[in-house]
């Protein structure tokens, strides 16, 4: 189990730490559709590919309960107009699906 609401910025600190190409274009792409009716965004990418990281970046940009100023900064979020309006404003609710997953299957791919 781990935090699902406000996890904080944590988890997206120890991606930009290590081999990190800069993904935060994502982010500028959010902000045109919050307060829109265009505002539910669904987020897929294969197997592999990130998501994992993009929702790390995502609850680091959002979360209100941090100051995320010092890993975004630097990055090419921080070149729009709306990098500062909507920077840590909200609460996230972060919730991963393969730790769900694993608890609730058995290794032969039955559920418990």
């Amino acid at each position: 189990m781990g935090i699902y609401l406000n996890p904080g910025n944590a988890g997206f600190a120890e991606v930009v730490n290590s081999n990190y190409q800069d993904k935060t274009g994502m982010i500028g792409l959010i902000n045109e559709r919050i307060d829109t009716p265009d505002k539910l965004i669904c987020i897929s990418r294969p197997r592999r590919f990130g998501k994992s990281y993009a929702a790390k970046m995502l609850c680091a940009y959002y979360d209100h309960t941090c100051d995320s100023h010092c890993l975004f900064d630097d990055k090419e979020i921080a070149e729009t107009e709306c990098y500062e309006k909507l920077i840590n404003s909200f609460n996230v609710i972060y919730l991963d699906i393969t730790g769900f997953i694993s608890d609730t299957m058995r290794r032969d791919g039955s559920i418990k």
